[in-house]
């Protein structure tokens, strides 16, 4: 699972504002946010996303507004529509050199999950089934047992591992090569001894501990994943994932704005000159995301990314040109490229939404920790005059309806 928050922390999250990290609750909380995220899976997961496009989507808003539980809500939704799934965060993911993207994604996935999925491929073209194989057991282990680990069939699954892996045109040679050695240590032909087998995955990494000698006596070529590359890296990977019979990958970044950010305790800080370089990055990305197939990327950020002209979005007006809704209509276009939740919200948040916003979080609260006090929706006239009071200030509504309803709670511990 991408989230893995307990219920208690979920809550408390919640309580405090902030989204769960728990896709029990995540999916119990999808009112006013479903009118996008839905359309979403409708439109990318079960078509275009798992048809071979990619695509770059902007979550934007106020803070509050719930960009970071959309972003969430859409994960949780493509994962269970059989997507890998990986979410970052800025704050803690440097996003000015795409290498850096590539290895944060890498780091959360299992490689090795998806190549022994990729090894049941192989076994089955073979003519075998990999739920006769015994537990502990590897495929040439079974066939030799068999009295069928011969040099014909020995031949066989290299020419199936040629096929899969080097043979492939959307991998890189590489990353083919290392999938493909390390494909044959799970079957158990060629066998791969276990100080190759990490020296394999440290490339696939883009780590730098070990010597390009090392690399090149497995028969890779001298060369290491770097930001020039890592975008081709990126597609292989997502060729890996489909090849292991996932529809595609889906990424998420929250906390883009963390860009233009001045606090000295986060733990990322950018110069102008790196900030220029992240805007570069994904300026690129979005210039080259055709070359990619089967991935979708959602930037999640504060309104103030956008709307500074000194160092945000629109300071680096490569960027801005390319990302801003070219017709801005009065409706909020579920298309574009760059969603406004607060525009979502002044148009489809009405009494009957914002109700059912308050009755679903007081439900989950009171569900998950019935032991403590219990917390009552808002009523109708209250809702009315959060709806009244949302066209003045900043604030924004999911924000208002967890201010509202938990404005006497000083401590989330004691509820």
């Amino acid at each position: 699972m991408i989230f893995s928050n307990d219920i208690n922390t979920a809550v408390h999250n919640l309580i405090n504002g902030s989204p769960p990290g728990n896709p029990e609750i995540i999916n119990r909380l999808t009112a006013g946010i479903d009118f996008l995220t839905d359309f979403w899976r409708d439109q990318y997961l079960y078509k275009y996303i798992k048809l071979g496009g990619s695509k770059i989507k902007f979550l934007t808003g106020n803070s509050g507004s719930g960009k970071s539980h959309c972003l969430e809500a859409f994960l949780s939704q493509a994962e269970g529509e059989n997507f890998a799934v990986v979410s970052l965060n800025a704050k803690n993911t440097r996003i000015d050199d795409f290498k850096e993207i590539y290895m944060a994604v890498y780091n959360n996935i299992n490689i090795s999950e998806y190549l022994e999925k990729c090894t049941g491929k192989i076994i089955a073209e073979m003519g075998f089934k990999q739920s006769e194989i015994p537990p502990g057991e590897n495929f040439a282990d079974y066939l030799a047992e068999e009295n069928l680990l011969d040099p014909i069939t020995k031949r066989e699954i290299r020419l199936q591992l040629n096929k899969m892996f080097m043979r492939n045109p959307m991998i890189d040679n590489n990353f083919a090569l290392c999938c493909s050695l390390l494909t044959g240590g799970l079957l158990g032909h060629p066998t791969l001894e276990p100080n190759n087998r990490d020296l394999l995955l440290a490339w696939l990494s883009g780590g730098k501990e070990h010597k390009l000698s090392d690399y090149r006596k497995l028969g890779l070529s001298p060369a290491r994943i770097t930001k020039h590359n890592a975008r081709h890296m990126l597609r292989s990977l997502v060729e890996i994932i489909k090849l292991a019979g996932y529809s595609g990958l889906i990424v998420g970044i929250d906390n883009l704005d963390v860009l233009i950010a001045n606090s000295g305790l986060d733990l990322i800080r950018y110069s102008k000159q790196k900030r220029e370089d992240a805007y570069e990055v994904i300026r690129e990305l979005i210039d080259e995301i055709d070359k990619l197939h089967n991935i979708m990327f959602i930037f999640a950020f504060d309104t103030k990314l956008a709307e500074d002209e000194n160092a945000g979005i629109k300071s680096y007006q490569a960027l801005w040109m390319r990302i801003q809704n070219e017709v801005a209509g009065e409706r909020f276009n579920r298309f574009g490229d760059m969603a406004d939740l607060d525009r979502l919200a002044a148009q489809e948040y009405n009494v009957k939404i914002i109700a059912k916003m308050s009755e679903s979080l007081a439900d989950v609260v009171n569900t998950y920790r019935p032991e403590r006090k219990t917390i009552t929706p808002l009523n109708p006239t209250s809702v009315k005059l959060l709806v009244d009071q949302s066209e003045f200030g900043i604030m924004a509504i999911p924000r208002r309806v967890c201010v509202k309803m938990f404005k006497n709670v000083t401590d989330a511990d004691n509820i």
